[in-house]
């Protein structure tokens, strides 16, 4: 899953919004700085992404960008599924998307200090371009996507694949329907202890 959908599985919790946002700039074990509330945001972030990529529904779904964007499709699905869960916000929470955005954009602006400068950096770029409201949009995605293509320099436009998504948006969508569901089931389960 991709920024938005870490947030929002955060539980609307300040420190596990901190720690899930910052854990990919965190090498290992390297985060004994941080609160014990914050580790746990790190490591909730780690345990999404393994449920993530074990996730039959969300294997499935990247078959369908293999034909020119296998070595991407991870990727892919991460945002794509970030978009279906940012324009159908209302399914998932009482709060509207923008409403959600802004509170999450806040609690970052409280804790940037604290950040990794990676993740500073970061913040900048989803705060400027209000990346968490644009998923909501084709236009929004495919503006991610090209900026996205040109941080990793290797040569591959990664908006190009807005074709196979149109293609496959129906089958896109009922595996994220599936995935959000059991995800959302897997993280309230009594024994893994990040919502308090």
């Amino acid at each position: 899953m991709n920024y938005l959908a870490h947030a929002y599985l955060s539980n609307n919790q300040p420190n596990l919004i901190l720690g899930n946002f910052i854990a990919d700039h965190i090498r290992g074990n390297n985060y004994e700085q941080y609160s014990p509330e914050v580790i746990d945001g790190i490591k909730l972030h780690r345990k999404i992404d393994h449920f993530t990529d074990n996730h039959p529904d969300f294997k499935a779904a990247k078959r369908f960008f293999y034909d020119g964007f296998e070595k991407y499709s991870g990727i892919l699905i991460d945002i794509y599924f970030d978009h279906f869960l940012a324009k159908n916000f209302q399914l998932y929470s009482n709060q509207s998307l923008i409403d959600f955005t802004n509170s999450v954009y806040n609690i970052y602006d409280g804790f940037k200090d604290e950040m990794p400068k990676s993740s500073y950096n970061f913040y900048n770029y989803v705060l400027q371009n209000d990346i968490y409201n644009a998923y909501a949009s084709i236009e929004g995605i495919e503006s991610v996507l090209f900026h996205l293509s040109h941080r990793i320099k290797h040569g591959v436009f990664l908006n190009e694949s807005l074709y196979l998504f149109k293609r496959h948006e129906l089958a896109l969508l009922s595996s994220f329907n599936q995935f959000m569901q059991d995800i959302k089931i897997h993280l309230t389960e009594p024994n893994h202890g990040f919502y308090k």
